[in-house]
């Protein structure tokens, strides 16, 4: 049994100044630290049988989740590897994400089919020491608007097709797609099957009616929220004006570069706080020099942290999470405890994981991460493992 003290314990509904965590693979007590002996002996255990870690005063965080992630120092999910995977989630753990969607892009079918059976083969093993969780795959084309590819491979697009992911249902999370490219939403039909799936609007060219109309037939999140989609028209609102109309979910990479920081109050406004989250969309360029590399088979360069193709369309990121809430805070100063659940809480809810995952609470997994201010992360444990 395991016990972080000293710490300020970030909550659904606010913050603990002085607090604890006791836990195992799960999370089996928490509260203030005056309470802590009482706890301890309620346990019919002493101080000293716990490995006890002192926070000093740093913020104890639930684990944070990306939702949205290609790579990282020169790895990319589409290497179809092991050591690609385990790479990546050791370089998230240390920027503080504790589970993550490995995300696939447009590139051939047998490309696309080798990255998935990596991923539930490495799911299959559970997390390893060092390593953030694999919690499933996310599914970033092939089922998009050639109008709206962004970076994605043109050559390789194809209309929503059950058969590619029918044997990958059990590992995958998450599906983008254009919903104006499923004929008769035959293909989201199909998916209510799988309601551990979720389904999201994304590379998109569609309607207000369109987008309307996906929501109803359970398209319900928004990937990447205003990139690769019509802005918003005032005679055709589009995917945003669906947005204000109904209760969508949506992420936002918070780069600053993506989407102007202006827009991160009012977008958080808007979906009442709780439908937010933010994701990375980090490219194997993260947390390299500048440079050229490779995206889906396309040359993507580097400047000043930003990414692009050779015709300067974005493509993705070298964002952190650690530095998506830096930027985000600067942009729209919340309380840290509110702060935090763009990347815990709320993705959780997205993809249906709150029964064990979001946040600090009894039974939940032992998924935390410790930072001092500025979001420099000192820790993070997976399942109570550090």
């Amino acid at each position: 049994m395991k016990l972080i003290i000293n710490g300020k314990l970030l909550l659904i509904d606010g913050m603990l100044d002085s607090g604890f965590v006791m836990f195992d693979t799960k999370i089996r007590a928490f509260g203030l630290m005056d309470d802590l002996e009482d706890v301890i002996k309620m346990h019919g255990r002493s101080f000293a049988s716990y490995e006890v870690v002192d926070a000093c005063g740093a913020y104890v965080s639930p684990g944070w989740i990306d939702l949205h992630i290609h790579g990282s120092m020169g790895f990319d999910v589409m290497d179809g590897t092991e050591e690609a995977l385990t790479q990546i989630a050791k370089v998230l753990r240390m920027n503080g994400v504790t589970s993550f969607l490995p995300t696939t892009m447009t590139m051939p079918e047998s490309q696309i089919r080798a990255a998935l059976d990596i991923i539930a083969t490495k799911m299959a093993l559970g997390v390893a020491l060092g390593e953030a969780e694999i919690i499933g795959a996310h599914l970033e084309g092939p089922f998009i608007n050639r109008e709206k590819k962004g970076a994605q491979n043109e050559s390789y697009i194809q209309k929503p097709n059950f058969d590619l992911i029918q044997s990958y249902a059990s590992s995958i999370r998450m599906i983008t797609l254009a919903p104006e490219c499923d004929h008769d939403f035959e293909f989201s039909t199909l998916m209510r099957a799988f309601t551990h799936i979720k389904l999201a609007i994304g590379h998109t060219n569609c309607s207000y009616a369109c987008a309307i109309k996906a929501f109803q037939m359970g398209i319900t999140h928004i990937t990447h929220c205003f990139n690769a989609m019509p802005p918003i028209h005032h005679r055709e609102p589009g995917v945003i004006g669906a947005m204000m109309q109904m209760p969508f979910t949506a992420d936002l990479i918070a780069d600053d570069v993506h989407v102007h920081p202006g827009l991160y109050k009012g977008l958080y406004q808007l979906l009442n706080a709780e439908r937010l989250s933010l994701i990375s969309d980090c490219t194997r360029a993260g947390g390299l020099s500048e440079g050229t590399y490779d995206l889906g088979g396309q040359k993507l360069s580097t400047v000043g942290g930003v990414c692009r193709l050779e015709d300067g369309t974005l493509a993705g990121s070298t964002l952190s999470m650690d530095r998506a809430l830096e930027r985000f805070y600067e942009a729209h100063p919340l309380p840290i405890f509110e702060l935090v659940k763009l990347v815990s809480l709320n993705p959780a809810n997205v993809i249906g994981m709150t029964r064990d995952k979001g946040s600090i609470e009894v039974d939940k997994d032992a998924d935390f991460t410790l930072f001092e201010t500025g979001f420099k992360v000192i820790q993070t444990f997976v399942k109570g493992s550090a």
